[in-house]
């Protein structure tokens, strides 16, 4: 019998107080760990040997981790890529995962936390979820977003949404079938780490709904997962 190979991680980031103590952790909890000081380092590393996932830092010099991103992905690859990053400002959430990451975190972070997404992440990538990412429209039944244009439609209609609703539309179906907690909503989408606001996200569940005309009929597209959290249950294809 053969042992299942540990899936691999390079994990990029130039603080070494973080490296030095998330490298092992990592390490114990059943991944093969790699680690690169800066995203240059980072790239070069990749063009070595390609990992499973990566875990990459945004703020680093000569090649940060939105850089870092956008090289990987002008590459084809479709390489899972997690950020981790101190800014809190949801246009550069917003950016930095149309530019191609998977999966942002705030620091500081709980590495139990990082750990289930980076197993989220790699269970999504088995299913396919990289052709999700790269895809230019997202498909769920008769609802079609437009990722590059930010437009909506149901059938022939099109549907106007606020900017906040069509990021969480987006997010949501870029992850379907994935229960997401209000507070990690907030932290990925709004760039709160706390949970005094997660009102805010029921507010744009509830315009999503409302817009969608969701629960209408036999159709449904966002279910509360009671105590837990909001999560895109229509199949969503690339096109």
């Amino acid at each position: 019998m053969h042992d299942t190979p540990r899936p691999r991680i390079l994990l990029v980031d130039d603080d070494e107080a973080i490296t030095g103590a998330l490298g092992p952790f990592l390490e114990r909890s059943g991944f093969a760990v790699r680690i690169a000081e800066d995203g240059r380092a980072g790239l070069a590393a990749v063009e070595f040997e390609v990992p499973d996932i990566v875990v990459c830092d945004v703020l680093m010099p000569h090649v940060d981790g939105r850089e870092f991103v956008r090289r990987v992905r002008a590459r084809q690859l479709s390489l899972p890529i997690i950020l981790l990053t101190q800014v809190g400002e949801s246009w550069e959430r917003s950016a930095a995962l149309d530019e191609g990451a998977d999966d942002y975190l705030n620091k500081p972070f709980d590495p139990h936390e990082l750990i289930s997404r980076i197993r989220a992440v790699l269970r999504r990538t088995a299913q396919g979820a990289g052709a999700l990412r790269s895809a230019t429209r997202l498909r769920a039944l008769d609802l079609v977003l437009d990722r590059s244009a930010r437009r909506m439609w149901r059938g022939e209609t099109e549907v106007a949404l606020t900017p906040k609703a069509l990021m969480l539309l987006e997010y949501l179906m870029l992850h379907p079938h994935e229960v997401h907690s209000r507070e990690r909503l907030l932290s990925t989408l709004w760039g709160f780490d706390f949970a005094t606001t997660s009102r805010a996200v029921d507010h744009r569940i509830a315009e999503l709904r409302r817009v969608l005309g969701d629960g209408a009929g036999d159709t449904r597209f966002i279910e509360t997962a009671p105590t837990m959290g909001y999560q895109f249950t229509a199949s969503v294809v690339a096109g």
